[in-house]
């Protein structure tokens, strides 16, 4: 079994879009900008045999808000622009009730499932509670971009950091959070 770092994208890939406190999706592909640093953090991150994996919530698709096309095409561009081969993504809204959008583990189970991961040496690295409780729930080492978004923090454990490089950086020494 493989180990991975699941990343979300908006936030911690590429620039989310802070309106009223919260974060949002680029709408179009001309919007999207790559985040300092996560070319080099992706890059050590694969060089150290870890599986990159995206694992984001587009929920705008359901609500009729972004076509699911134009979230593919920016998934796409990602993946071409910072090698990446793996992406899970959820277009669902909480209404839906779904098991894959975060919080839930759905996404992390099926990639775990179809890339033969052993999410107990595998990390998540995200920007919302959302993000690491998903992450927390299928025993995963989570850190915390925290943007000081107004919703509720997540619960520990968890580590806070900047940026995706600190994270990887930690994650290249070995960092652990132990639940």
């Amino acid at each position: 079994m493989k180990k991975a770092v699941f990343l979300d994208r908006d936030g911690v890939i590429n620039k989310a879009f802070v309106k009223s406190g919260l974060p949002t999706s680029p709408t179009q592909l001309n919007e999207v900008r790559i985040l300092p640093g996560v070319k080099y953090a992706i890059k050590m991150l694969q060089a150290a045999k870890f599986e990159i994996v995206v694992v984001t919530n587009q929920p705008d698709v359901s609500r009729g808000k972004l076509k699911a096309e134009i979230v593919a095409e920016i998934n796409h561009f990602l993946g071409k622009s910072l090698s990446i081969k793996n992406f899970f993504t959820c277009f669902h809204d909480d209404l839906d009730a779904c098991t894959c959008r975060k919080p839930r583990s759905g996404m992390l189970l099926d990639a775990a499932n179809d890339l033969d991961l052993d999410l107990h040496l595998s990390y998540l690295v995200g920007d919302r509670w959302k993000d690491i409780m998903a992450g927390q729930s299928v025993g995963c080492s989570c850190f915390f971009i925290d943007y000081e978004y107004l919703e509720p923090k997540p619960t520990l454990p968890y580590v806070r950091v900047e940026s995706l490089l600190e994270a990887a950086k930690m994650i290249l020494r070995g960092n652990h959070v132990n639940y």
